[in-house]
């Protein structure tokens, strides 16, 4: 470790022993049906969301905490995995799982790796060193990670915990915990989705961008690519940088989205209020949002329009599919594609049902289409799968009473934004929205806990000070 990086940080414990107040310990573990003391929160999810969650909570005097990942260390999240652009898309001065902590941030992070001339000349934040960065900060910090780790099932325990059933390296084991915070970022309630037409086409044939695609193999090959957001073009550009013959990206759009609207959006106002707004504003905005989709930066379309062998098509949606001896034939709008291999880039549904750790209680997640029925001109059958969450992004009943534990498992993942933004799926939101679920959590747990703080404020007789009275003299009367 470099000299920088070691003065950065004791100046980390200095600045977090400087504003630890109040220190005071307020959580007794209980005990669950194993004879083991319960964590009061299980984080499921060690990247960039659970690293900021567990240290909310830290910093809220929950330490009784973990944080499971079914990845090994270090691969958390998309950065090393299926994420396939250079850089990250933000700026380079958002602020995210620092919780405004200035020692804490990416930039104080890179000043004490590469310098600050380094900074001052770096454009966007290259994805390796970003996910280096997270590392770094959650062993900074000190969260205890468990890796390697895969959530199975949730069921409700007795005692007010929930158990949830994870599987290690060691087998099969139970955990106990009074919250479950499920920080599983993009595929967390639902699937990458394969457009209806190609569902029939075999692996070799087809795939999703995040699926772990051999770029290799395409050298010489012609490619399809489906959508026109940004990792769909991520995707055609590293096809394009691995010697792919021939790379078609199929916009259903008449004309492609260029507008990012996560850009207008990230002001404090709308971060952290939007969720304080009803049903009717909430649907407005996040359905105009999500149904524009994402946009790309001018570098992400030029790392695929500098190559001669790649055409985009506009106002071409997959309307069929089929194979033939020359590969698989895609027809459009636009005339037929036939192409070697086909890459989705179509987006994430929200499907409960298919999500094995939720088989439980699937059922009986409350949606947006069960709490809210939109004007005519604004529905949206997709966005209406959407989980309706409580304020602290708790699940919420479809029908009251049957599964009432539910509202101990909160969703912080891309499947929250219908109920509080992009709060759950993006660095421009952690700084307002990690604070407002560690409220909730701490809100819980606090009023969980309630007889038991009267009782204690009722025993407390903890002197604050000692009175001594001046001795009498002697014939002195009062």
């Amino acid at each position: 470790m470099s000299d920088a990086l070691t003065e950065l940080e004791a100046d980390i414990r200095a600045d977090l022993a400087m504003i630890a107040h109040p220190g005071a310990a307020w959580l007794d573990p209980k005990i669950g049906p194993d004879g083991k003391p319960a964590l009061d929160v299980l984080v499921v999810g060690a990247g960039q969301s659970g690293i900021a969650i567990g240290f909310g909570l830290m910093r809220s005097r929950v330490s009784n905490i973990l944080l499971l990942d079914k990845a090994e260390e270090g691969k958390e999240g998309p950065w090393l995995t299926y994420a396939r652009m250079p850089t990250l898309r933000s700026p380079k001065d958002y602020t995210g799982p620092d919780l405004d902590i200035p020692s804490l941030t990416y930039q104080s992070w890179h000043e004490a790796r590469f310098g600050k001339e380094s900074w001052q000349e770096l454009g966007l934040i290259e994805r390796g060193h970003w996910a280096e960065y997270l590392l770094w900060l959650r062993r900074t910090i000190g969260l205890p990670v468990r890796n390697g780790c895969e959530l199975l099932e949730i069921v409700p325990a007795s005692d007010g915990l929930i158990a949830a059933r994870v599987k290690g390296a060691d087998g099969v084991e139970t955990l106990h915990a009074r919250k479950i915070v499920l920080a599983t970022g993009q595929e967390g309630m639902g699937d990458w989705m394969i457009p209806e037409p190609l569902r029939h086409l075999p692996s070799s044939s087809v795939a999703t961008v995040a699926d772990d695609i051999d770029f290799e193999k395409l050298r010489g090959k012609r490619v399809v690519v489906i959508g026109a957001g940004a990792s769909a073009f991520d995707n055609a550009a590293t096809a394009l940088e691995a010697g792919a013959a021939e790379v078609h990206l199929l916009c259903r759009r008449a004309q492609i989205q260029v507008i990012q609207p996560y850009r207008w959006l990230t002001f404090r106002g709308f971060l952290r209020h939007l969720s304080d707004l009803d049903d009717a504003w909430r649907w407005r905005f996040m359905r105009t949002i999500l149904e524009m989709r994402e946009g790309f930066p001018q570098p992400t379309y030029d790392r695929c329009g500098r190559h001669a062998n790649f055409t985009l098509h506009e106002g071409a949606p997959v309307e069929a599919a089929r194979e033939t001896g020359k590969g698989v034939e895609l027809q459009t709008p636009r005339g037929a594609i036939v192409a070697d291999f086909v890459i989705c880039g179509t987006g994430i549904d929200v499907n409960f049902v298919g999500r094995g750790e939720l088989s439980t209680f699937a059922g009986n997640i409350a949606t947006w289409a069960d709490r809210y029925q939109p004007p005519e001109g604004e529905r949206n059958e997709r966005l209406g799968r959407f989980p309706y969450l409580a304020d602290d992004y708790a699940f919420t009943e479809r029908v009251a009473g049957e599964t009432p534990w539910i509202s101990d498992i909160h969703l912080f993942a891309i499947a929250s934004t219908m109920s509080f933004g992009p709060s759950g799926s993006s660095i421009n939101a952690m700084t307002t929205a990690v604070p407002k679920l560690v409220h909730g959590l701490t809100r819980g747990l606090f009023r969980a806990d309630v007889a038991r703080h009267w009782a204690s404020l009722s025993a407390y007789d903890v002197p604050q000070a000692v009175v001594r009275r001046p001795a009498r003299r002697t014939g002195e009367t009062r």
